[in-house]
């Protein structure tokens, strides 16, 4: 029998759909985290969520630190998403050649 050769092709990703998910997915984890501690109460509410404020300007547990939070989850998983995909998309380039 007659060896096959087997190709595999890889494909690029698309960065900017890559870093529109990721922005989305960390935006929303974020604001919707906070918003659980919100409704959830409690005295003290969210003591450890409330930490990410030492690395998240303006973040804190409220409902306007949400929204901030929001922002910050954003930029951070957009940031993550665009790094990721240019790193993938060069190693298939180098791969190709």
């Amino acid at each position: 029998m007659k060896d096959k050769e087997i190709t595999i092709k890889v494909v690029r990703i698309h960065r900017f759909v890559l870093t529109v998910t990721l922005a989305l997915i960390g935006g929303a984890t974020l604001f919707f985290l906070t918003a659980l501690l919100l409704l959830k109460g409690g005295e003290p509410v969210g003591p450890h969520l409330n930490l990410l404020g030492e690395y998240l300007p303006g973040y804190g547990v409220s409902w306007i630190g949400s929204i901030i939070g929001f922002l910050w989850g954003a930029a951070i998983g957009g940031t993550l998403g665009w790094i990721f995909g240019s790193v993938y998309n060069r190693i298939v380039a180098i791969q190709k050649k």
